[in-house]
């Protein structure tokens, strides 16, 4: 409801503007505007740096802990460490929400990247659903998916870190495959690092600077 707000709101006051001022957009006034919507699109996407570095950590985290839980202990079922991403996701959702409140405008292009990640989440908690009994074939195939999304944020905003990032996710994603049980967790591991944290790192300090 927050969006449809925000987009009626912006119709009404650029019809009152053209009402008032009694005259035709040129060609030039057409492109600054949507100049001016896509620079706003970058600000909002790059406020994502802290999804990236939320889920980039936790992830590391987890699959690091399921590691050496698994490999250095007598502990019987290491993947309960994963069940810190449960409040994780609600963390996100909460972040997420109160930023979404705070934009002026929502573009289609921060549509379609929030909706991108939307589809991921729950494509995810499907998976996790059907591999619950083969969970050792869930790291390839989550890292396979989670490339897509990584991808299409690369190219809306242009950046080509997020790109490299998801490139790296499906080379990552054949090594858990092949690498087999002892690769696998240390496999998702150096995805976050190549995936998340780095690129959103590097998006933090652009973002820091204005200079994206």
């Amino acid at each position: 409801m927050q969006y449809i707000y925000n987009v009626i709101k912006l119709f009404i006051k650029l019809s009152i503007i053209m009402e008032t001022e009694e005259k035709n957009l040129t060609g030039r006034e057409s492109l600054q505007i949507i100049t001016g919507m896509i620079n706003k699109t970058k600000v909002s996407i790059q406020q994502s740096s802290f999804h990236l570095l939320f889920w980039g950590w936790l992830i590391f985290g987890c699959s690091l802990s399921e590691y050496l839980l698994w490999k250095f202990t007598d502990f019987a079922s290491p993947w309960y460490v994963w069940f810190f991403v449960i409040p994780g996701v609600f963390v996100s959702l909460i972040y997420g929400y109160k930023k979404g409140r705070q934009e002026k405008m929502i573009t289609y292009a921060t549509m379609i990247y929030v909706r991108t990640w939307i589809a991921f989440l729950i494509a995810s908690v499907v998976l996790t659903v059907v591999l619950w009994k083969k969970m050792e074939l869930f790291a390839p195939l989550i890292l396979t998916m989670a490339a897509i999304p990584l991808l299409i944020s690369g190219y809306i905003i242009k950046y080509k870190p997020l790109i490299l990032g998801a490139v790296t996710f499906w080379i990552f994603a054949l090594i858990a495959h092949f690498g087999g049980p002892d690769i696998s967790s240390v496999s998702v591991s150096a995805a976050m690092l190549t995936g998340y944290l780095i690129p959103g790192y590097l998006l933090k300090k652009k973002t820091d600077h204005d200079t994206v």
